[in-house]
């Protein structure tokens, strides 16, 4: 008998089978990484951004990238917002840790300014109310030249009056925030954000992307409105005018 020319089959299969596994290590594996931003706000921002459970090749690209330094992420976003006309921020960050057991790779700064963070004080009751501006988040990045940029744009684009309030715990204090979380369709899986609070922040409302609380006075504010300043005061410029006379 002879053997008639053509594919085999079976190696049609072993070929098949081998792209599909190609592919699921490819395509499914990399979904394992995700991002986690925690933004904690007191008198300016502090931003940590984690990038977690990287693909190996990734994040081996990543710590060799010398475009994606300490920086980066911050002067990303000041020349967002200064592409808006918001040109009164300021920021200060801090050097990217690495840790190579879980592929993980932190980028951290604060962000101040009054188009960021201001407040304005009640002088009846010594209040603050601080307004929080959150559009910086939306922004785009390149972790290396080899994949896609990450999209925070689209991928928080959802304003900040539809995210969850929630309560966060950290350092034994417990925090009011607004969190989201969503899915990316790209090589990271979960990208979660949180806007962590004061403790102490109450009367908490948001309008759009801008969120509102008050908080109590500040040992400043109290000094600065008292009476016992003006008298101080006086007594000061008494204590001057006697002086001049006497030496005069």
């Amino acid at each position: 008998m002879h053997q008639q020319n053509g594919e085999n089959p079976m190696k049609n299969h072993a070929l098949a089978f081998i792209c599909v596994t190609f592919l699921l290590v490819v395509l499914v594996a990399p979904v394992h990484a995700s991002v986690s931003v925690e933004s904690t706000v007191e008198d300016n921002v502090y931003v940590i951004y984690k990038f977690e459970n990287l693909n190996s090749t990734i994040y081996n690209e990543v710590i060799a990238n010398e475009q994606f330094n300490s920086s980066t992420i911050p002067q990303i976003i000041v020349k967002n917002l200064e592409r808006q006309n918001l040109a009164r921020v300021n920021y200060d960050f801090q050097p990217n840790m690495y840790d190579d057991a879980t592929r993980t790779v932190r980028v951290s700064f604060y962000l101040g300014g009054s188009d960021i963070i201001s407040f304005t004080v009640n002088r009846t009751t010594l209040r603050r109310t601080y307004q929080v501006k959150t559009e910086w988040r939306k922004f785009q990045v390149n972790l290396t030249s080899s994949f896609p940029p990450i999209d925070f744009a689209q991928s928080f684009s959802e304003p900040v009056a539809n995210w969850q309030k929630t309560n966060y715990t950290t350092g034994g204090s417990t925090h009011p925030t607004f969190y989201y979380e969503t899915k990316s369709a790209g090589f990271l899986g979960t990208l979660s954000f949180y806007f962590i609070l004061p403790t102490a922040a109450s009367n908490i409302k948001v309008e759009g992307e801008t969120i509102t609380y008050e908080v109590p006075p500040y040992f400043e504010d109290v000094f600065l409105g008292s009476p016992f300043l003006i008298l101080v005061a006086l007594i000061i410029i008494i204590a001057i005018v006697l002086v001049y006379r006497i030496i005069k």
